[in-house]
């Protein structure tokens, strides 16, 4: 698909806290929620809750965890991980087979590993501890935290969705109620210009159920593809961007869709701190598909025989975190590369 140039159109900005107004106004929001979902698959999310205080401090960590020496980092590396977690230096990750020019920790579950085994699906390879840096431990100690926060967010989003599209609230509560698997990117895109930007992240959707996105305050780069264009998304002040994955558009048979998105690294001379938290089921998990109201029509998922979508969480996220790192694959897990 060729994309032209970006367009004027704006993301929709949603506000949480409205649904603990008036009744009208909580209404207000569900439907806002379910037709911004179904329109752009992408929003603004305020009113959430999360201290600013804790915005501003996790962004400082950030910046304080990707000053440390190389050697303190590259000491973290994900090449020491069989589950994917750790630093990935500049160029270590791919999108699309082309690579992204950005440098990230991935931060997941703080679990013990599942041993290998016959009866063992090949995607508990994912679960396992995380590797932290010896001489920054605010890190662990305020991602613990910012874990704690998106992740009631995120399952309120879940219900609402539920409602929204005339199921039960707490449908989907039972996928995600004793090891729902999360993702934390702490990502630093440098600035690239050869003469223009390098791809930070190429075009593609996410896996899992959704992500809530948090970008320094003044720094742009994200597009989301609508109807063969990018559409802008700057950050907003104190503001989430959220977009859906490739189980919520399982889950709504296609009526809530999956969004194409990327990332233009910035220009020489500046940077880029983002920081994505991907909420999903447990890996073992399979999202429940909802029966829609008769007036919201569901076209079905999106079929792409190079991008197949797997209906358990586990096999959706290991098929992308396969092609993502090759290099982790290859020296882990060579028996799952083919």
């Amino acid at each position: 698909m060729t994309l032209s140039a970006t367009s004027a159109r704006t993301l929709p900005i949603l506000d949480l806290s409205r649904l603990d107004a008036s009744a009208e106004e909580a209404e207000a929001f569900r439907t806002e929620l379910r037709e911004a979902t179904h329109e752009y698959g992408f929003f603004y999310l305020t009113g959430h809750g999360v201290a600013p205080e804790l915005l501003d401090r996790v962004i400082r960590t950030a910046r304080a965890f990707f000053a440390l020496p190389e050697a303190e980092k590259m000491a973290i590396e994900n090449l020491k991980s069989p589950h994917f977690r750790g630093y990935t230096r500049v160029g270590g990750e791919l999108t699309q087979g082309t690579v992204d020019w950005r440098e990230q920790i991935d931060i997941g579950p703080e679990r013990d590993a599942i041993a290998a085994g016959p009866d063992v699906a090949d995607y508990f390879c994912l679960e396992g501890p995380n590797l932290w840096p010896e001489n920054l431990p605010e890190l662990r100690t305020d991602i613990t935290e910012w874990h704690e926060e998106l992740s009631a967010v995120a399952l309120r989003l879940m219900q609402t969705w539920a409602t929204s599209l005339g199921a039960d609230e707490h449908v989907f509560d039972a996928a995600f109620a004793e090891k729902p698997s999360t993702l934390i990117k702490i990502v630093r895109y440098p600035g690239k210009s050869d003469p223009t930007p390098r791809q930070g992240v190429g075009a593609h959707k996410d896996s899992g159920v959704l992500t809530l996105l948090f970008v320094e305050p003044g720094k742009g780069g994200l597009q989301v593809e609508k109807d063969g264009e990018w559409i802008d998304a700057p950050p907003v002040e104190g503001a989430f961007v959220v977009n859906i994955g490739e189980l919520l558009e399982v889950a709504t048979d296609g009526y809530l869709k999956a969004t194409v998105h990327r990332v233009i690294s910035p220009l020489i001379g500046t940077d880029r701190i983002s920081i994505p938290f991907f909420y999903s089921p447990a890996l073992d998990a399979t999202i429940p598909v909802l029966e829609l109201p008769a007036e919201l029509h569901a076209p079905g998922i999106t079929v792409d025989p190079e991008n197949p979508i797997f209906t358990t969480y586990g096999e959706n996220v290991l098929k992308s975190r396969l092609r993502a790192h090759p290099d982790v694959a290859a020296i882990h897990h060579p028996e799952l590369v083919n």
